[in-house]
């Protein structure tokens, strides 16, 4: 599937939204990508997978590490295209951890796998837990990338589409401005 083609599909499955949107980042725009609407079909989410884990598969990996709620699905999907065990981290009182009896063991190579980045916030927040637990992070991956370059990472990001998408903080937003009320659709809003 070529980006274009994911774009096209996210688009059919109404995952590519067009209006005034709170991200999850902060940051406000006039795009919001939800995954989780193309993740659904256990076809599609299999295939993006397998493409995301086909540009990774010559990183170093044992183990697949994703943040809640986003990156579960094509996480554990590139887990699986990989052979490799999956792990998720979550927030508790606002910091990123491993719960649920997830551990990473002393230089254990890993894969950060989320389903869309902005600013790097979470892969950055899922980057030190890996670091803390003894891990090594050997690859940065996501469905989409819309950081326009901007984002300060440790490594390059793998990316099935690589968007520029306009995105102002809320003080400089010109929806704002405009009066167009902002919607909060990510998984750390309502």
């Amino acid at each position: 599937m070529t980006e274009n083609e994911l774009l096209d599909l996210m688009t059919e499955l109404g995952a590519l939204h067009r209006g005034h949107f709170l991200l999850s980042s902060g940051l406000h725009s006039d795009t919001y990508f939800q995954c989780a609407l193309v993740l659904q079909f256990p076809e599609l989410a299999r295939e993006l997978g397998r493409q995301i884990a086909e540009r990774c598969d010559a990183l170093e990996t044992d183990v697949v590490v994703s943040p809640a709620m986003g990156g579960i699905l094509i996480g554990h999907e590139v887990a699986r295209a990989l052979g490799r065990r999956f792990v998720f981290t979550e927030r508790v009182e606002g910091r990123m951890t491993l719960r649920r009896g997830f551990t990473l063991e002393k230089g254990e190579k890993a894969l950060v796998v989320e389903d869309v980045v902005t600013r790097g916030t979470s892969t950055l927040e899922v980057v030190r837990v890996v670091t803390e637990q003894g891990g090594l992070v050997t690859g940065l991956a996501a469905i989409v990338d819309r950081t326009s370059g901007t984002a300060e990472l440790p490594l390059p990001l793998q990316a099935l589409a690589r968007v520029e998408v306009a995105t102002w903080p809320p003080q400089t937003c010109p929806l704002c401005a405009a009066g167009t009320p902002a919607v909060k659709p990510g998984s750390r809003g309502n």
